[in-house]
């Protein structure tokens, strides 16, 4: 009974605030309009947290992902402004997404430094690169084109509603992601690796090549969060995507609360996603304070880090 609450204890709290918002914003937070608009809102968080989700199934994590992001999206902006076509934005912004979680691989497979240290310290350095490049201003207006920003207008009608490119372009991440993570040999060993770093490389399993490949796709991820930012602002700045970090990491520990051995599923990512997201829509048609919301963010880490914990060990003995 304690374990069936401890792993619904997210479901039911996820109720508890749709049912809330629900009651308090009658007219307003169940519509198709604002749940669109959660959608967009939520889909670069969502290719973060799934992709994260690739790491932290092998007890990694990499605290660089929001820098990474802003990163991606100004090396497209300043490309952009520079008269290059789009494509070569994307191109290198996505390379650069990639080249940045091999190197966060790298520290931390080959080099042996901790996950903690090695991207605490890359996110200083994406960060200030992409201080250097935009030389801290904003990159918008006329420099981004509009077939690039156009991106986040465009949709799928299905009847009465569309759905927008950003929204499908999450979900086929996310749909990825989980196809890599469970339905792959690939998947598997990464889950062993987490299981076991040592007996995995016992049987065999490439450990440190696995993790190299686990941050680039990270890195690839975040990146692409990046450009979708990018877009649908039209404009590009060097903290955009500071934010991303903490909620994506608090998103999969979210998730890790419904597994039956708190290990990371993207599924149950989504659901973390899909929690904090909605909190934050509905906190902020209540008029509720920007640092009531951190607050909550942090309060949920906590447990849900906790609670993960506790069923990990209670899982091993």
């Amino acid at each position: 009974m304690i374990q069936m609450l401890r792993q619904s204890g997210t479901l039911l709290g996820f109720a508890a605030i749709l049912i809330f918002l629900t009651i308090q914003l009658p007219d307003t937070f169940l519509t198709a309009r604002n749940l669109i608009n959660i959608s967009q809102q939520l889909s670069m968080l969502a290719v973060v947290a799934a992709t994260m989700t690739i790491v932290m199934v092998m007890n990694d994590f990499d605290l660089s992902v929001g820098s990474m992001a802003s990163l991606a999206g100004i090396v497209a902006a300043v490309l952009f402004a520079a008269g290059f076509p789009v494509w070569v934005g994307l191109l290198a912004a996505l390379s650069v997404g990639v080249l940045g979680g091999l190197f966060n691989g790298f520290l931390v497979s080959i080099l042996g430094i901790l996950p903690f240290v090695a991207t605490l310290g890359t996110l200083t350095v994406f960060s200030g690169t992409a201080f250097l490049i935009s030389d801290g201003k904003t990159i918008f207006g006329r420099d981004i084109p509009a077939s690039f920003s156009g991106f986040t207008r465009a949709g799928i009608e299905i009847g009465s509603v569309k759905i927008p490119f950003l929204t499908l372009t999450a979900l086929a991440v996310i749909a990825l992601c989980w196809f890599i993570l469970e339905q792959t040999n690939f998947g598997r060993r990464l889950y062993a690796i987490g299981g076991n770093r040592e007996a995995a490389h016992l049987a065999g399993i490439r450990v440190k090549r696995l993790r190299l490949i686990a941050f680039a796709l990270t890195g690839f991820g975040a990146a692409a969060a990046g450009l979708m930012y990018a877009a649908r602002v039209a404009s590009a700045n060097p903290t955009q995507g500071s934010g991303l970090m903490l909620d994506a990491i608090a998103a999969v520990f979210l998730g890790m609360t419904m597994s039956r051995q708190g290990e990371p599923r993207v599924l149950y990512t989504l659901v973390g996603v899909l929690m904090l997201g909605v909190l934050d829509n509905g906190l902020t048609q209540l008029r509720v304070d920007s640092y009531v919301r951190e607050i909550l963010v942090g309060l949920i880490v906590i447990s849900a880090v906790a609670t993960a914990a506790f069923s990990k060990r209670n899982a091993r003995s």
